[in-house]
């Protein structure tokens, strides 16, 4: 994982460039903020251009670790965006995880994003922008999921991000905030993602893009990006729509000064002395170091101990609180989840006895436990791993997503809501059900991209999902003008709660799940509008 500079990498791109000549050709050579970029197109397909590793922000090396990101400097030559990008410092998902997968090159010099168009110079598509997942800890825009070739011919650019994961993109440090203009520290990763908006504002009309019809789009630790994103004023009008798959912050951020241990800085602190680093010069130190050290370090945290921080510049306020002042972006929004989050992140795990899940939940939730056993009965053992499985989902993700729609009735903007219940052919279907991320596939339109036997009515949904998606990113609302096959999809109201559900068919449904979300109410004390 030794960072290696993109541009010098030649020797690893050699035997992709052979098999590139045989398939691809190169593209149009546009010029944008960071230079000139030529791209290639598909042999079958000469209108779609596909460019892979545009750098939008300077590699953050050296000084420029642990500081907001800065503009890129041209170069003369051109860029041969034909290359995966590598992705951003992480540790390798566990060997046999469910979501164990092969990365590209892992280096610090690592803010690049893809691009895909049908479009011309001038032609004023839709943009869609995809933060991706991973615990704000793993991930890459460039996963073969996320290919946007599919969403790409369908009428819309697409752009994927990489962006600061871990330590990297969200150590606060008492130290570091002294020596920012801002006087704060962390975030880093958040800014990215602003950056890269930025990038695409400034030129992605070069590409057939139009950059007053921008949408983000995000699954679990991309939606927690894009519920901070609409929170943050920095990104004020960079975006227009914003879809949030399985993923809120409406449970809490860590503060950054704080007397408390939890604080965002007093744990940046605790984090430098494991490494040895405290004193004046723990800003300088903490750039020197090796970048494993910082990754070893950081990964005995655990997935979930790495969140952005309430600084009072990227964010002001608790996400939720801005949301239930109304001082949110206000835009439309799509947001929604899956019926079996749990399956996969618990895996075997999952308790599988009535005596277990009431241990746990009297344990966990001794306030509520009696409202628990009402929304979710626990009559049998077969009950039992159904009432965990649900209201793992409902807590971790359902919930959020349905208090983020809620929480529009404080804007002007509508919402729409979905509920994902289909379960993909996984080889292990009856175990895992709609899973965490089941759904990027079909939104996407990238069945092939996993080696399921899909079913015919796998690839319509596919079609019908992707189809409300690029309706959604092209106008503001899912529903596709002209499409009589496609079930009306009704917007969001706290009072009645409709939604789509993705399952067996598509159909409208009304109050999903109420007295399981007003438990969650209650028990997060979040006043609804």
């Amino acid at each position: 994982m030794t960072p290696l500079p993109r541009r010098f990498a030649f020797a690893s791109a050699a035997l992709f460039l052979v098999a590139f000549a045989a398939s691809a050709q190169f593209g149009p050579v546009k010029l944008t903020t960071s230079g000139y970029v030529m791209g290639f197109v598909g042999e079958d397909e000469p209108d779609l251009h596909t460019y892979l590793g545009i750098p939008y922000a300077a590699p953050p090396l050296g000084d420029l670790r642990f500081r907001p990101p800065r503009p890129v400097t041209p170069g003369r030559t051109p860029i041969d965006a034909i290359v995966e990008p590598p992705s951003c410092m992480q540790a390798p998902y566990p060997e046999g995880g469910f979501y164990a997968q092969p990365l590209v090159e892992v280096s610090e010099d690592c803010l690049y994003l893809n691009l895909w168009t049908a479009g011309d110079e001038g032609d004023r598509r839709p943009v869609m922008v995809w933060i991706h997942g991973g615990a704000l800890t793993r991930g890459s825009g460039s996963l073969p999921l996320y290919d946007g070739t599919a969403l790409a011919r369908k009428g819309v650019v697409v752009v994927t991000v990489n962006y600061r994961l871990g330590a990297f993109g969200y150590l606060a440090h008492p130290a570091l905030s002294a020596e920012s203009d801002q006087g704060v520290s962390g975030n880093y990763g958040v800014l990215d993602q602003i950056f890269a908006l930025q990038w695409v504002r400034d030129n992605i009309a070069t590409f057939g893009g139009d950059p007053d019809r921008v949408t983000i789009f995000g699954e679990s630790a991309g939606a927690w990006s894009v519920n901070v994103l609409q929170a943050s004023p920095l990104a004020r009008g960079l975006f227009h729509r914003a879809i949030g798959q399985s993923g809120g912050f409406f449970d809490g951020l860590p503060v950054l000064r704080s007397s408390e241990d939890g604080s965002a800085e007093s744990a940046g602190e605790a984090f430098a002395r494991r490494l040895g680093i405290e004193g004046g010069d723990a800003a300088a130190r903490l750039r020197e170091l090796d970048a494993e050290a910082i990754l070893a370090e950081a990964s005995k945290q655990g997935a979930f101990a790495t969140r952005p921080n309430v600084d009072g510049w990227v964010l002001p306020k608790q996400v939720a609180e801005i949301y239930r002042a109304g001082e949110q972006a206000d835009v439309p929004v799509l947001v929604g989840s899956n019926r079996d989050e749990a399956t996969s992140l618990m895996g075997r795990m999952l308790p599988s006895n009535k005596s277990g899940v009431e241990f746990l939940v009297k344990s966990q939730f001794p306030d509520v436990a009696d409202e628990f056993f009402e929304a979710y009965p626990v009559a049998t053992d077969a009950d039992a791993r159904r009432a965990f499985i649900d209201a793992f989902s409902d807590r971790v993700f359902a919930w959020h997503m349905k208090t983020w729609a809620a929480l529009s009735e404080t804007v002007s903007s509508p919402a729409w809501l979905y509920f994902f219940t289909h379960a993909p052919p996984h080889p292990e279907k009856e175990f895992y059900g709609a899973y965490h991320a089941a759904e990027i596939a079909y939104a996407f339109d990238n069945l092939d991209k996993l080696d399921y036997e899909y079913a015919e009515e796998d690839h319509e949904l596919a079609e019908a999902m992707s189809g409300y998606w690029v309706a959604f990113a092209s106008t503001g609302d899912p529903n596709p003008p002209g499409n009589p096959d496609l079930p009306a999809w009704p917007e969001f109201r706290p009072d009645t709660a409709r939604h789509l559900e993705f399952g067996s068919t598509v159909e409208a449904g009304s109050h999903l799940h109420r007295d399981r979300m007003a438990l969650w109410d209650r028990f997060f004390e979040v006043t609804q509008p």
